[in-house]
């Protein structure tokens, strides 16, 4: 069962990371430039605009794990003393490993499914993608919309708490209306999807980053599209395999 589910989520994972290194490069890297452009002062929006006051500033690679742009920080943190192809493969690099990661996470599911009963295959697997999507991006995006470089963000530690909160609760509420039976399952399931924006993400006093809004509006757009696309296709790929490997 174990090896089963290692080599399926290898596979699912890099296929689904390499298909999400290249949306990116369509969809999500060109906006990147754009902000980093804005950050460095090489463009400024509004030429009379005062300088960002001390606080907390964008910090690349601190992402909560919207995937795109969580991966991409991490390679911006390494591409700025080199070269745009060491930049690109660090960011293919960074893309597959956390893919690999939710895979992992969701042949686990799979494996737990199943042992209660729970037939997978690949349509199930998409909809176990799709709701892959809502926990880990989705639903984080509604208090902490992934962040573009020359936008600002709250206190990183408390950011972090807010989104393992989030995609933890998302992900029970989800499965309680996906499998529950008892009216009070259904409650509880409604109480876990509200609870972290009743609390409310942390929030930043003032808003002063250098990029223009509509530019980390495209951002954040294209971010979620293609996290869309590939959480479905990785839920497909899985659910596909692991169908593939169920003893006869």
């Amino acid at each position: 069962m174990f090896q089963r589910m290692l080599t399926g989520a290898l596979f699912a994972g890099a296929a689904a990371g390499l298909i999400a290194a290249l949306l990116h490069f369509a969809f999500v890297q060109q906006v990147i430039l754009l902000g980093e452009q804005y950050e460095s002062g090489e463009l400024v929006h509004f030429q009379n605009a005062m300088p960002a006051p001390d606080g907390h500033a964008h910090d690349h690679g601190d992402d909560h794990a919207h995937d795109e742009g969580h991966a991409d920080g991490a390679a911006q943190a390494h591409g700025a003393a080199g070269s745009d192809l060491q930049r690109n493969a660090l960011t293919v690099a960074f893309t597959v490993l956390i893919y690999v990661s939710y895979a992992v996470m969701l042949f686990a599911g799979f494996g737990l499914a199943e042992s209660t009963g729970r037939r997978i295959d690949a349509q199930t697997g998409l909809l176990w993608g799709l709701t892959g999507f809502a926990a880990f991006q989705l639903a984080p995006a509604m208090g902490l919309p992934p962040e573009l470089p020359g936008t600002v963000a709250a206190d990183l530690a408390e950011r972090q708490v807010w989104w393992w909160m989030t995609v933890g609760l998302t992900a029970g509420g989800i499965s309680l209306l996906a499998y529950g039976r008892k009216v009070w399952m259904f409650v509880l399931a409604g109480a876990a999807l509200a609870l972290p924006h009743v609390i409310g993400a942390p929030q930043i006093e003032g808003y002063w980053g250098v990029a223009p809004p509509e530019v980390g509006a495209l951002f954040a757009a294209r971010v979620l599209g293609v996290g869309l696309v590939v959480w479905a296709v990785l839920g497909w790929i899985g659910g596909h395999l692991w169908s593939r490997g169920r003893p006869a």
